[in-house]
């Protein structure tokens, strides 16, 4: 009896975010397709049956945090009302440099986790990241709608988040870790407005 079609989205899926995890924590080259299937609870014969590569494995795990990250949680809890540019421009910047963010290793974002492994990445992952470059910009980019500069504003907000978060994750300095952070979302709300 063939297996539902639920079933294949949801072991898809399982394989996403155990290859999510695993890059986040160790980088995509040291990791093996054995170990990405082994953390989902499968084995390395099915990986092909959904994707081609590890390449267009590592694309899907940098895209999905587009579905995955706490950012999107905290909207979903927004009453409609609330669903304004500037708040949710505000609440992105809080958010991802928070302490919390910075401590959730599973979660971390593809923009400050995997920057260095994405450039030496095939065309796929390059695309991914760029696509969550450009989303993350949008946010920042409808609160400053019909700003003069407001395009320029919104990326080097996108700079300054991820740079501070970059920083931040690579210090073993507590204080220069949320001194980092706080300098960044400082300069980030200034340029918000």
């Amino acid at each position: 009896m063939p297996y539902p079609a639920e079933h294949a989205a949801r072991t898809r899926s399982r394989i996403v975010d155990s290859a999510r995890r695993l890059f986040n924590q160790h980088g995509f080259e040291p990791v093996s397709i054995d170990q990405i299937m082994g953390e989902a609870g499968l084995t390395r014969g099915g990986f092909y049956h959904y994707f081609k590569s590890k390449d267009e494995l590592y694309a899907a795990a940098v895209s999905s945090f587009q579905s995955c990250n706490p950012f999107r949680e905290r909207v979903a809890g927004m009453r409609p009302s609330q669903h304004q540019p500037a708040k949710l421009a505000r609440l992105l910047i809080d958010l991802y440099l928070s302490d919390e963010v910075l401590a959730d290793s599973d979660q971390h974002c593809p923009l400050y986790a995997l920057p260095s492994d994405v450039a030496r990445a095939g065309l796929a992952p390059r695309q991914a990241y760029t696509d969550l470059i450009r989303s993350m910009g949008g946010v920042f980019a409808a609160a400053l709608a019909g700003e003069r500069d407001g395009q320029r504003r919104a990326q080097t907000i996108v700079s300054l988040c991820v740079g501070g978060m970059v920083l931040a994750r690579t210090t073993n300095d507590i204080e220069l870790r949320k001194s980092l952070r706080a300098a960044a979302r400082h300069q980030a709300l200034e340029l918000l407005g």
